[in-house]
């Protein structure tokens, strides 16, 4: 008797607070899934970056990019040839 009265003073408080009523104790995703979504929040805290969308920022990055990639080839450092890496020559030894 004492049981069923509890169960259902349970539910009638699971009702009243929008809880979600687990008798068997399973593992449910309800908790994370009523959780407020904190996308926005998250990007509204990092500043707007005007670098990406200034085409100017982005070509001058891109010379500087491709001037270090030509000093690193001049020096025999830039990436090797298409099918001449390292994964090539062990393959063909």
């Amino acid at each position: 008797m004492a049981a069923a009265v509890s169960r259902g003073v349970t539910e009638a408080r699971a009702r009243i607070f929008g809880h979600m009523l687990n008798p068997t104790g399973q593992r449910s995703p309800h908790k994370i899934l009523r959780k407020k979504l904190i996308g926005e929040k998250v990007a509204q805290w990092y500043p707007y970056d005007i670098n990406k969308d200034d085409p100017l920022v982005m070509a001058r990055q891109e010379q500087e990019r491709l001037s270090k990639l030509e000093m690193l080839k001049r020096r025999g450092k830039g990436p090797p040839k298409k099918g001449q890496g390292k994964r090539a020559t062990k393959r063909s030894k």
